[in-house]
């Protein structure tokens, strides 16, 4: 909390000092969508005076992801807008989320292809909010601009995720962030919270010749865990009025929770031994570099419960005190060969330090011990490719693990083509093959069941997969990709363990599929308009051909949003205001363990086929935009059939509110 309270009272005091009549005067009326620009280490080399405060627009404040995509800040109002516009400030088209704020989401979709060599720790459910290395974003601003975003949550607790970015020249720019929020949420014991606290720095040299950006996260997600309703059918779905207030219905614990814990320090930086510039511009023409990539994080994933409960069958000691850690430091050494003609050309070699551990070493019943800890070495050599000619832009990446258990090897290709400034086609293909999440290959819990090490008899994920997309504005954004997977793992119910009464989730445990499955998605996207109207539609479609049933996704999903738009005030506010519908087939939803922090199969039961129904007003005044938002209207006149997971039923009709505000000094 104390990161929380020096954010948010830096950014209320420079509300004066950012607040203008018109924060940033363009000189013509500017396009402020993001736009992306081919990845580069070094911009052009800076002129020596800097420009003039009255040219500033709003492209000059420049976001730049750990890919090297640049995009300019985006203050205008759209639908897009309105679809980021929550807990995980993304769109969640392929997300399910829970009651609460900050609980896990279920997936209705899946994608294969993953930029991740090695393991990760696991409690993947609970890792939504968490921030990766991709996920923090660096700045190139010409001013100091602030961000706020707040929004209510479910009872007795707000969202505010506040980010100050400033700079002491055009070269060197920080930021500094914190998010933080607490709920309680509607059903009883049923709180969770989190603070994300996040600060980069990015610098470029005045010569160009050296570049660096770095960034530090500390991060901690903490959620009582209820294990979800005891009697659902009589309690939730009966629809009896005694259980229209949600913190009467009975919930299996009322003394679990869990907890994340992580900090991150990442460094990225690159000198350029040779650097030449075309004799008419101060554009790159040549340049060979050396760089260096230091990550070092650890993390630890807790479950505590004060009392144990024979829901996850016999325990060893009493309280359950579970905690899984991970130290993991990775190093790579590159160089880099730049030529206008030729592309870039990066050949790098990295060595990654692990240790996944417990604090105790358990022989069970039959004298097998399990092991405290997987410790280990892994070096890996890589190369990356890229290449724009004319309107063709080319991509290629690839690792290989030269020595180590955990990683296999991985390649990415992509090649678009841009036919005109309407029109773009990708196609893609991918391949990897690793071994599964920490999680899978070793666990210890004071509970019997969930104690095993998998890492001599599980075999290493092998996905491979092609992609292709078109992006249009006259035919709309059209995405198809085929996966297959060999060795697919999973939680699930072992068929050997036997399911005894009162002890339902006893028998979950880390599975792995010997056949191939073959995944099919399908995803279109496209916007009609009629003058002030407009109707958003996205629609997606998945199959999934596997010998035995152990991915389940909803065949087809959807989402729905008809919405006027227009300025009012004599424009001096523009409005949005609608309805958005979002539907998916039933299918066999998994369920969640809060012990795991997982999701594991089953096939016991069909949940879905039921619409979400929202009705959104939102507006735009200068750089601030405000939503209100009547979330699941719908629920209140029909059937009490929603659910988010087996046991976990979708949030009820609320009426939430925020904004998202923009400073510039």
């Amino acid at each position: 909390m104390k990161y929380f309270l020096f954010i948010f009272l830096m950014h209320f005091s420079c509300i004066q000092l950012f607040a203008q009549e018109d924060s940033i005067p363009p000189k013509r009326e500017i396009d402020t969508s993001a736009v992306r620009k081919m990845p580069r280490r070094l911009g052009p080399r800076e002129k020596e005076k800097e420009p003039e405060p009255e040219e500033v627009t709003i492209k000059d404040y420049k976001i730049i992801s750990y890919a090297r995509d640049t995009t300019f800040l985006d203050t205008t109002l759209t639908i897009q807008k309105e679809y980021k516009y929550n807990y995980l400030r993304k769109d969640d088209f392929e997300l399910m989320p829970f009651a609460n704020v900050g609980k896990p989401y279920n997936k209705l979709g899946v994608d294969f292809n993953s930029n991740n060599l090695y393991p990760s720790l696991g409690a993947n459910a609970l890792h939504s909010n968490y921030f990766e290395k991709e996920d923090i974003k660096y700045y190139n601003v010409a001013t100091p601009m602030s961000d706020l975003f707040f929004k209510t949550t479910f009872e007795q607790g707000q969202l505010l995720d506040a980010n100050l970015t400033f700079n002491t020249s055009r070269r060197l720019n920080f930021s500094i962030a914190y998010k933080g929020f607490r709920s309680l949420g509607k059903y009883q014991y049923n709180q969770s919270e989190s603070g994300n606290f996040r600060t980069t720095t990015n610098y470029v040299t005045e010569n160009g010749r050296y570049s660096l950006r770095a960034h530090i996260a500390a991060q901690d997600i903490e959620n009582e865990e209820n294990g979800g309703l005891i009697s659902a059918e009589a309690q939730f779905e009966s629809g009896d009025p005694e259980f229209s207030d949600r913190v009467k219905a009975d919930v299996r614990f009322g003394d679990a929770s869990s907890k994340i814990l992580g900090k991150r320090y990442f460094l990225d930086h690159l000198y350029k031994l040779i650097r030449k510039e075309k004799d008419s511009s101060h554009q790159e023409k040549t340049s060979l570099g050396i760089g260096h990539q230091f990550n070092y994080e650890t993390k630890y994933y807790a479950f505590n419960q004060t009392t144990p409960n024979t829901y996850y069958g016999d325990n060893l000691i009493s309280p359950i005190e579970d905690k899984a850690s991970l130290k993991t430091m990775y190093n790579q050494i590159n160089a880099e060969f730049y030529n206008a003609t030729l592309g870039r050309l990066q050949g790098n070699i990295s060595i990654y330090n692990y240790n996944y551990f417990f604090n105790s070493i358990l022989i069970d019943d039959n004298g097998v011990e399990i092991p405290s800890r997987l410790k280990g070495e892994e070096i890996a050599v890589g190369a990356e490719y890229e290449k724009r000619i004319k309107g063709f832009q080319l991509k290629a990446t690839a690792k290989y693990n030269l020595s180590g258990n955990l990683g296999g090897n991985q390649m990415n290709a992509s090649a678009s083509y841009m036919l005109n400034d309407k029109h773009k086609v990708t196609a893609s293909a991918f391949g990897s093959s690793k071994m599964p999440d920490f999680n899978f290959l070793l666990y210890q819990s004071d509970y019997r069941n969930y104690n095993w090490m998998n890492l001599n008899s599980f075999e290493k994920e092998q996905t491979y997969g092609l992609r292709f997309d078109l992006e249009s504005e006259l035919w709309g954004n059209l995405m198809v990709s085929y996966s297959t997977v060999d060795n697919y793992t999973y939680f699930g119910q072992a068929p050997s363990m036997a399911i005894e009464e009162g002890m339902e989730n006893a028998n979950i445990s880390p599975l792995q599929e010997n056949n191939v499955l073959n995944h099919t998605k399908i995803k279109y996207a496209k916007e009609f308009k009629l003058g002030k109207f407009a109707l958003n539609n996205t629609v997606m479609y998945q199959n999934v051909s596997q010998a035995n049933q152990v991915l389940n996704v909803p065949e087809v999903v959807t989402r729905n949003t008809l919405y006027f738009s227009s300025d009012v005030f004599k424009k001096a506010m523009f409005l949005q205001t609608g309805i958005t519908l979002k539907y998916f087939t039933s299918y066999n939803m998994d369920a969640y363990n809060s012990l795991l922090g997982e999701f594991y199969l089953q096939n016991d039961e069909k949940l879905g086929n039921f619409p979400m129904l929202d009705f959104f007003i939102n507006a735009k005044i200068q750089q601030t935009r405000i939503y209100l938002k009547a979330e699941h209207f719908n629920s209140s006149f029909s059937n009490d059939n929603y659910y988010a997971a087996p046991n976990y039923p979708y949030r009820d009709f609320v009426i939430r509110f925020g904004l998202v505000w923009n400073f510039f000094s």
